[in-house]
């Protein structure tokens, strides 16, 4: 994997992606890119992500496999802004019940604390994961903007 660095020190990669950041999907399609937003999971160097196979973006990855994600930290008052960009590759996979549980802990807290309505019309409908996995990453430090 290539990792470019610019900008101010960033902070380690790890620690960045351990945070429950919103990230956004690029895909292909026919029709031209597509974009989503999404909860991800990064593990062992690779980016997981959820899904429904009533979602388009798994039917685009399995047509074309090439994507890119980003990731963005932004805090107006405090001139902060952070990025990582990647460009790489994803397959569709099994919905991994231990992985889906680490992911959804990170943005929903404790299983006791999910509401029973987005459970039953959301997570219930997860029957898919995303394995992305990165070719180049781009890191920058954009920070003091303002």
């Amino acid at each position: 994997m290539i990792v470019e660095r610019s900008g101010e020190p960033f902070p380690d990669l790890d620690t960045f992606l351990a945070r429950p950041l919103l990230a956004h999907l690029a895909t292909v399609s026919a029709d031209g890119p597509r974009e989503s937003p999404v909860w991800f999971l990064w593990e062992d160097g690779a980016v997981w992500l959820i899904g429904s196979s009533e979602d388009s973006f798994p039917r685009r990855i399995g047509d074309d496999p090439r994507c890119a994600i980003g990731f963005v930290d932004f805090h107006l008052e405090r001139g902060l802004l952070l990025h990582v960009g990647m460009r790489g590759t994803a397959t569709v996979e099994k919905r991994d019940e231990a992985r889906l549980g680490r992911l959804l802990r990170r943005y929903l807290g404790g299983e006791k604390d999910w509401n029973p309505e987005f459970v039953q019309s959301v997570i219930d409908k997860l029957d898919l994961m995303v394995h992305f996995t990165p070719r180049s990453v781009v890191i920058r430090d954009q920070s003091y903007f303002r």
